[in-house]
Parts: structure tokens; C-alpha cells; sequence
């Protein structure tokens, strides 16, 4: 199964850990076959938020709501269970510096997409 680990830190700490050390992790991730992807994001102040309401979209510069922590980046692993997948959450090197999410990756039911293409 697939779990997406959020790393969350705070503005002033998003240099905390050094480049090098985030990947020398993802390296070992990857020795390991748990690595499925990673990345480390830009600050917040480059996002742009998008909604669309009643067909209309609108743009915001920044994050959906203000925070204390921002999201900074992405692991995304392969893990037989959650206690699998916390445990290399738990190493990731920004975890010392912010929060890390865990959370598993939702498959989509397509089945109805199968059923109306097999009936077409």
C-alpha cells in the first residue's frame, strides 16, 4: 500500500535540515524498495490557490488557510501497514523540525468507468 508522508515546517525552520541530509535519506528510501516519490516544495509565498464554485474559478495567491507549519514536501512510500509506513515517516530528517502527516493513498473505483465501457 501506498502512504503519502506530508513533512510540515515552520517558515523559519524550512532550511533547518540541509539538502544533503534530505537526500541521503530518500537514497537509503530508495535501497530500501520502500521509495515510491519525494520532492521538496518551494515556500508558500509561490503557491496559488484555485476554486471553482457554481462553474466560476477564482485565484488566490498563497495557501488555502494561514498556519503555522506549511507543507514543505512529500515522501511518497511503500508500506505493508501503517506501523510500517510511521516508522520511516518517523526518520525522515525534517520530523526533527516539524511535523510529518502520514497518510494512505485512496485508490479510485473506476469500476463504473469499466462497466460503462464494456456495455458501449
Amino acid at each position: 500500500m501506498n502512504y503519502l508522508c506530508l513533512v510540515y515546517l515552520a517558515a523559519d525552520k524550512l532550511h533547518a535540515c540541509p539538502d544533503s541530509t534530505c537526500f541521503a535519506f530518500a537514497e537509503e528510501l530508495r535501497g530500501s524498495g520502500h521509495f515510491v516519490a519525494g520532492q521538496a516544495l518551494q515556500p508558500i509565498d509561490t503557491a496559488t490557490t484555485i476554486r471553482v464554485r457554481n462553474g466560476q474559478m477564482s485565484l488566490t495567491d498563497g495557501p488555502f488557510a494561514e498556519t503555522k507549519e506549511q507543507l514543505a514536501g512529500f515522501y511518497m512510500i511503500e508500506a505493508k501497514d501503517l506501523n510500517e509506513a510511521i516508522h520511516w515517516a518517523s526518520r525522515i530528517p525534517p520530523a526533527r523540525y516539524g511535523s510529518i502527516e502520514v497518510r494512505p493513498v485512496r485508490e479510485l473505483d473506476i469500476s463504473d468507468i469499466a462497466a460503462t465501457q464494456a456495455t458501449a
